[in-house]
């Protein structure tokens, strides 16, 4: 399948229950906030995307990104998570998590992880078009460094036509989080061992410049900044 139709708005999806989505553990940490979704996969830099080739079941890593209502990835072109996907009508699934920070408390079974995580379903959509593949590129190096594209050499056609983007709708996801404290039995309260929440907060390390580099040049911008 492909599509090249340009989005410029951001649509949030309904996450409302289909039989893929619908949460059945832990339904009170779902997420029905179309706009949480949309707030998550912007600020999340990889994604892991599930996909069966000849009846083998595969997971990739890789970056993703977000333009209006669709999920974008890429590739190289002939990649399986590219070139095979494309060519399929099953649909993907594309799971995103990130760690928020380990729950101690004072029995084994109670401990836990506070987190938030997205599984998005979709038929993926190929990206042929050249002027929109250069956009999907844009959308992408401005994702990880605002403002880093026009400083950058262009992209040359050989570099577009070797690079796949695919999309799936967020039409049909779940989101569950968990940001909570300490969930030990009431029995257990003077239980004498250290409870508790260990916070994990991701940190940006000083810049490492190129060693062939010679001329001084400001450092990128980065998420977050």
């Amino acid at each position: 399948m492909t599509s090249d139709t340009p989005l410029t708005h951001a649509i949030p999806p309904t996450l409302s229950a289909t039989p893929l989505t619908t949460v059945k553990r832990g339904r009170g940490r779902a997420i029905d906030d179309g706009q949480a979704l949309l707030d998550f996969i912007d600020q999340t830099l990889i994604c892991h995307v599930g996909f069966v080739v000849n009846g083998q079941p595969r997971v990739i890593p890789t970056c993703h990104w977000r333009d209006g209502n669709h999920l974008y990835w890429h590739g190289h072109g002939k990649a399986a998570n590219i070139a095979d996907a494309a060519h399929s009508t099953q649909k993907v699934c594309v799971t995103i998590s990130h760690l928020d920070g380990l729950v101690m408390a004072r029995s084994a079974f109670h401990h836990s992880a506070n987190y938030r995580a997205a599984m998005i379903y979709g038929v993926p959509e190929a990206v042929t078009d050249p002027e929109q593949k250069k956009h999907q590129f844009e959308r992408f190096v401005e994702k990880i460094s605002p403002g880093r594209w026009p400083l950058l050499r262009p992209v040359t056609d050989s570099e577009t036509r070797a690079t796949g983007i695919l999309r799936i709708k967020l039409d049909e996801a779940s989101m569950k989080v968990r940001a909570d404290g300490v969930l030990d039995d009431d029995a257990d309260r003077d239980w004498p061992v250290w409870a508790g929440v260990l916070p994990v907060i991701p940190q940006w390390q000083p810049p490492e410049q190129d060693a062939k580099q010679t001329a001084a040049y400001p450092p990128p911008a980065w998420p977050g900044m």
